[in-house]
């Protein structure tokens, strides 16, 4: 009887482990297409934040040209209004020298009148009175409305 109590042992722990087996088989398969599964997803997630990060990167590109265009504009936009104020700082200097020369003129004029008023020319700029070459040149160019020439011709008296 031993021995058949030994041969259904033996089976049953044949078929035990035929079910084991097939049952780890099973574990085996289930746990494979997990982790395909799992990989699968981990791609498209990885796929996912390369296509945003390119999108994102078109974006910026896009955006900086923009900018450069921009500030390019911007850069022209000052080079011409800082040359406009050049050429404005010039002709201030320039209508400043000729005020300062018009001004002398006045004052040579006011001193010689004054220290030489013989009753000859009242108002220098009115009439042609005088003889004085000067005055005489400063009036002709009051009356024709020419701009004023000052010259060191003129100041020599």
């Amino acid at each position: 009887m031993e021995s058949s109590s030994s041969g259904t042992t033996s089976s049953t722990i044949q078929t035990s482990s035929g079910s084991e087996e097939s049952l780890m088989e099973q574990r085996k398969r289930k746990r494979m297409l997990s982790n395909r599964e799992s990989a699968r997803r981990s791609r498209m997630k990885k796929q996912k934040l390369l296509d945003d990060l390119t999108a994102q990167v078109n974006h910026l590109k896009k955006e900086n040209t923009k900018i450069v265009t921009s500030v390019s504009i911007t850069t022209q936009h000052y080079l011409t209004v800082e040359a406009e104020n050049s050429v404005l700082r010039a002709q201030l200097d320039e209508l400043n020298h000729r005020l300062q020369s018009l001004n002398d003129i006045i004052e040579f004029l006011d001193s010689n009148n004054n220290n030489n008023n013989m009753g000859m020319c009242s108002n220098p700029l009115v009439g042609l009175e005088c003889d004085d070459f000067f005055v005489n040149q400063m009036n002709m160019s009051y009356m024709m409305n020419q701009p004023l020439m000052a010259s060191s011709d003129a100041l020599m008296y």
